[in-house]
C-alpha cells in the first residue's frame, strides 16, 4: 500500500470522502487527528460500531492521532430515524451507557502507548452552554432551507408523524462537536457510516464558517450480503458487542456462518490479514467451499478482536465438542450455556426417561417416536449412542451449566436444561 487512504479503499472502508485529494496529501503529509462519535442509543455497541473501531485502528497504526467521542448530550437527544421519533432516556440511563461504551471501547484503542487514542464526552462541553449561547453561537450559522433537505430530516417532514424540535436540533449538536474538537484538538477528519452523511456534513460547514477553515469527512459503506440485507443481524437480533447480550459463542458463529458470497469482503473489513493472505483463503473458498477456511479465519480474528484469545479458544472448542470433535466434558459451564442458548432446548431433569427429554427438547414428536429413535440407535447422550429406550437420564450425564447434550441422527441437535442441580 503507497499510503494509508489506499489501504483503507482496498479493505472497503471507504464509501464517499471530500475532496479526496486534499485527505490523501494531509493523510501523507500527517499526522493529522480523526474522531468518530458513539451515540449510547444502547447498553452496548453492536456490529456497525465495530467498523467504525476498525476504522480508528488503522489511522492510528498509522501514526495519526484518533479521539473517541461518546455522545452525552447527543445521546440525550437522539440521531432523528426516518421512520419514527426516539423514546428519550433519562440523564441517569445515558450517563450510564455512556460509561459502558466507554469501557468497550478502551481495549480496542487504548493499546497503543506512544500514540493513545483521546476519549471525549460531548456533555463536558454542551452542559455548561446556555440555550442562548447556543442558539447564538452555533444556530445562527445553520440555514433552515438546507437542513430540511437531509435525508431523515426530509423522510420525517414528509411523514404522518412529522418531527419534534428536540431531534431537528440534533445536527447542530454534531456539527458543535467537530467544532469544538478541531479547536481543542486541531481534528480535521471525522468519521462515520455513510447514512450519517447528513449529520457529518453539518461539521464541516460549521468549521467552514466560523473558523473559514476546510476540514474532511469520509464514511464507511453499508455491508450487506448478496441479498441486500444488512449484516449485523442473527436471527432478528443485534450482534452486540457486549458478551452478555451477544455471547461469544454465538458471535463467534455468526462469523463462522456467513455465507461464502460475502466472506472476503468482511476479512478485508474486519481482520489485519494483508491481501496474499487474503487471496489464498479466497481460492480456498472457489476450491474447497466445504471446508470454510475462510469462515474460521474470520471468526477467529473478529472474536479475538472483540473478546480476547481465550474467550475465541473456548467457543471453538465447544463448537467442535458440539459436533463430535471434542470432549464436551472439557469445556466450562458458562460456555457451554452460552453454546445451548443457540440450539432448540427444553427443561429435563435427573431420573428423567430419555424418550421424555428427546420430546422435551423437540427432538421427538412423541414418546413412540422417541422410543423408536432410542431402539434404532439414532440418538446419543453427549455424544454417546444410546439404545435402550428404557434409558434414563443420571447425574453423571449432566455436564457444566446444568446442560445435557442431546442428539438424534447426525446433524439434531438440542440442550436438555437441567432445572436442578443432581445434589438439589
Amino acid at each position: 500500500m503507497t499510503d494509508i487512504l489506499d489501504e483503507l479503499q482496498w479493505r472497503g472502508l471507504v464509501a464517499q470522502s471530500t475532496d479526496e485529494s486534499a485527505l490523501r496529501t494531509a493523510l501523507a503529509d500527517g499526522p493529522i487527528t480523526a474522531y468518530c462519535g458513539f451515540d449510547p442509543t444502547a447498553p452496548s455497541l453492536h456490529f456497525g460500531n465495530l467498523v467504525q473501531l476498525v476504522l480508528l485502528r488503522h489511522l492510528q497504526r498509522a501514526g495519526h492521532r484518533v479521539i473517541c467521542l461518546v455522545g452525552g448530550s447527543t445521546g440525550l437527544i437522539g440521531d432523528p430515524r426516518p421512520s419514527a421519533e426516539r423514546v428519550l432516556k433519562t440523564k441517569e440511563q445515558t450517563a450510564e451507557w455512556v460509561a459502558n461504551i466507554r469501557r468497550q471501547v478502551e481495549p480496542f484503542l487504548g493499546g497503543d502507548e506512544a500514540n493513545p487514542a483521546v476519549f471525549v464526552n460531548n456533555l463536558d462541553w454542551t452542559a455548561p452552554m446556555s440555550a442562548l449561547d447556543f442558539l447564538r453561537d452555533v444556530g445562527k450559522h445553520f440555514r433552515v432551507n438546507q437542513m430540511v433537505k437531509k435525508d431523515a430530516i426530509a423522510a420525517r417532514l414528509n411523514s404522518d408523524e412529522g418531527i419534534s424540535y428536540t431531534e431537528f436540533s440534533y445536527q447542530l449538536l454534531q456539527g458543535l462537536d467537530y467544532l469544538q474538537l478541531y479547536r481543542d484538538y486541531g481534528c480535521t477528519l471525522q468519521t462515520g457510516g455513510n447514512d450519517q452523511w447528513g449529520n457529518l456534513t453539518a461539521g464541516s460547514d460549521l468549521i467552514h464558517r466560523v473558523e473559514g477553515a476546510s476540514v474532511h469527512l469520509l464514511t464507511t459503506p453499508l455491508l450487506t450480503d448478496s441479498s441486500g440485507e444488512k449484516f449485523g443481524k442473527s436471527a432478528g437480533n443485534a450482534i452486540w458487542l457486549d458478551p452478555s447480550m451477544t455471547s461469544p459463542y454465538a458471535f463467534y458463529q455468526y462469523w463462522l456462518n456467513v455465507e461464502d458470497a460475502s466472506v472476503v469482503t468482511l476479512l478485508k473489513v474486519f481482520t489485519d490479514r494483508g491481501s496474499e493472505e487474503i487471496e489464498d483463503l479466497k481460492r480456498q473458498v472457489q476450491a474447497e467451499p466445504w471446508k470454510r477456511a475462510a469462515q474460521r479465519a474470520l471468526a477467529e480474528d473478529v472474536t479475538t478482536l472483540v473478546h480476547g484469545q481465550a474467550a475465541t479458544d473456548a467457543a471453538r472448542a465447544a463448537a467442535e465438542a458440539l459436533f463430535g470433535k471434542g470432549d464436551l466434558r472439557a469445556l466450562d459451564g458458562p460456555t457451554l450455556r452460552d453454546a445451548a442458548a443457540e440450539l432448540p432446548s427444553g427443561a429435563v431433569t435427573v431420573g428423567m426417561p430419555l424418550v421424555d427429554a428427546l420430546v422435551a427438547v423437540g427432538l421427538a414428536d412423541s414418546r413412540n417416536a422417541a422410543r423408536r429413535t432410542l431402539g434404532e440407535g439414532g440418538a446419543s447422550v453427549n455424544g454417546a449412542k444410546v439404545s435402550d429406550p428404557d434409558a434414563v437420564l443420571g447425574a453423571d450425564d449432566v455436564l457444566a451449566g446444568g446442560v445435557v447434550v442431546l442428539r438424534r441422527g447426525r446433524k439434531n441437535l438440542a440442550a436438555g436444561l437441567v432445572e436442578a442441580s443432581p445434589s438439589a
